[in-house]
C-alpha cells in the first residue's frame, strides 16, 4: 500500500495577494488555505487534485524561477492534464497570456506554457499517446 498522495510545489512570491489573484482569477484555482488571518504571508491554492504553496518571505527575498538560473531549466512545474487542448481553450478565454500555446514539443509532450505573476513557468500537458 502506498502512503504518498500528492506533491505541492512551493513558490516564493513577491506579493501574495497578486499571486493568489492570478491563480484564482486566471487559472480557476481555489484558495485552500491562507494565513495567518491577521497578516497573510502564505497560501495554498489548488484545482482538482493539485495544489501549489505560495509564500511571501521578506521584501528582499525575491522569486527565482528556474529559467532565470539556466536556459535549460525552462519550467518550474509540470502539471499533468488529461485534456490539454480543452484547458488551453479555457485559459485562452480567461485572457491568460501564453509563453508557448498548445503544441507538441520535442519531448513528445502535448501542452502549453504560461508564466505566473512571479515569473514561474508552468507547463500543462501530457505525453502523446
Amino acid at each position: 500500500m502506498t502512503n504518498l498522495t500528492y506533491i505541492s510545489p512551493f513558490f516564493i512570491v513577491a506579493n501574495l495577494k497578486a499571486s493568489v489573484s492570478f491563480y484564482v482569477n486566471k487559472l480557476g484555482f481555489e484558495i485552500r488555505h491562507i494565513g495567518p488571518a491577521d497578516d497573510p504571508y502564505w497560501a495554498i491554492v489548488g484545482r482538482d487534485n493539485i495544489s501549489i504553496m505560495l509564500k511571501g518571505i521578506a521584501p528582499d527575498i525575491k522569486p527565482v524561477p528556474n529559467h532565470t538560473r539556466h536556459e535549460w531549466a525552462a519550467w518550474d512545474a509540470y502539471i499533468s492534464t488529461a485534456e490539454p487542448d480543452r484547458l488551453f481553450e479555457e485559459y485562452r478565454s480567461n485572457g491568460v497570456t501564453f509563453i508557448k500555446p498548445i503544441h507538441d514539443n520535442s519531448d513528445n509532450l502535448r501542452g502549453f506554457e504560461i508564466e505566473d505573476a512571479d515569473g514561474y513557468v508552468l507547463f500543462f500537458g501530457r505525453p502523446n499517446p
